[in-house]
């Protein structure tokens, strides 16, 4: 999901990342606090301390956002649900799942963790409010702590609206996932409530930016288009891996596999393989030995007066995580490692023996007739399959 992200500390065992997007919002929430919010709340300083304030207010957001969704993670290692870490990216932050909750109690629990933690934070940003008022401290610094204490009252609020996959839309999942005893259907219900809630606020968007409100109404509309492209993936989430869920890879391996010599020029290679098997990633092979794999990255990284004197074996890659897989693994574990590495296609490998070649093509095409004759359902959109 997070394809340019920058790592910023580790805390109780996860890592704090920052998305680049995350900078916009920052610089939009310095200029909206420092030119719009405290001079109409907190009237009578100088430009300057606007400035300042608007940067304390946007830094204060930062903490209260990691603090949200560290209590979520915290909640969620009690249930031994690992997390890959935190991310904070231009619609907020988010605690990065390697696998959905186990259990309606486990997800109602890490849920509401998040809400519940705001309001505790806006509790304490009040009360320093409240001591900085009897202590007489300085009216900027009384400003930003009132405007933390009700930032994280609207964080809690927004977050429990009942709309997937936001907290509330996890919390209502797990209600109507307890009582019926059916992940699929619950997941079916809070996503379409996630869906319209995403629709409205994009609607609500469009009214605002005719009314005159251009920041407020862009704002409006890429959150809500957020939502609803969210919780429509997360239901598509849910049906890929139900359809996966326990098929061995043998299922879609292919056998028969094109395989690369090391001595050939990448000309030869470009010319003999790529443009004529359209493929991304070949196996090398030598003596019936796998040496590795070439894909067009590789080759894309040399010039192209480079393809006839470089030989195979000097661009490429050594069998990896990233580009084989057991095949002991199923389904699920293939797909999630293609998402996180990019590759199309995996090597199928047994200590150096080549045993064959998995695409996601030939995966997709399986879970689509799968959930069509078993479940009557079909997907709509394009699979962006995380490992949570």
């Amino acid at each position: 999901m997070f394809e340019r992200r920058i790592p910023l500390f580790r805390l109780f065992g996860f890592t704090v990342s920052i998305d680049v997007t995350w900078f916009v919002l920052a610089v939009l929430i310095t200029w909206s606090l420092a030119k719009g919010a405290f001079p109409h709340y907190c009237p009578g300083f100088s430009n300057t301390t606007y400035w300042w304030m608007g940067v304390a207010g946007a830094l204060g957001l930062f903490v209260s956002i990691i603090f949200h969704e560290f209590c979520h993670s915290l909640v969620a290692r009690q249930f031994n649900l690992p997390m890959k870490g935190i991310t904070l990216f231009i619609f907020g932050g988010v605690a990065e799942m390697s696998k959905e909750p186990e259990s309606a109690k486990s997800e109602f629990f890490m849920a509401i963790a998040g809400p519940i933690s705001s309001v505790i934070l806006a509790g304490i940003f009040f009360l320093l409010y409240t001591a900085g008022k009897a202590a007489s401290w300085p009216g900027p610094v009384n400003g930003v702590l009132m405007y933390l204490g009700w930032l994280n009252i609207i964080l809690a609020g927004f977050n429990m609206v009942p709309a997937f996959p936001l907290d509330g839309g996890r919390i209502l999942r797990s209600i109507l996932w307890h009582a019926k005893g059916d992940l699929r259907w619950a997941t079916r219900i809070s996503s379409r409530l996630g869906a319209a809630f995403g629709l409205f606020l994009m609607i609500l968007g469009v009214i605002s930016f005719i009314g005159g409100n251009f920041i407020g109404g862009l704002w409006f509309f890429l959150i809500g288009m957020f939502i609803k492209n969210a919780s429509q993936m997360s239901y598509t989430q849910l049906l890929v891996k139900s359809a996966l869920m326990g098929e061995p890879i043998s299922r879609f391996m292919v056998a028969e596999v094109v395989t690369v010599p090391p001595s050939i020029a990448v000309s030869d290679l470009v010319e003999n393989y790529f443009y004529k098997y359209h493929y991304k990633m070949f196996p090398v092979t030598e003596d019936g030995m796998l040496k590795g794999c070439v894909t067009t990255k590789q080759i894309k990284e040399l010039s192209k007066e480079q393809w006839a004197t470089t030989k195979v074996s000097d661009i490429a890659q050594p069998c990896s995580e990233g580009n084989a897989i057991s095949p002991k693994a199923d389904a699920v574990n293939s797909l999630s490692l293609m998402n996180r590495t990019g590759n199309s296609r995996l090597m199928v490998v047994e200590g150096n023996r080549l045993l064959g070649v998995i695409s996601l093509k030939d995966m997709l095409r399986f879970m689509a007739l799968k959930l069509d004759l078993e479940a009557g359902e079909r997907i709509t959109t394009g699979p962006d399959i995380s490992e949570g």
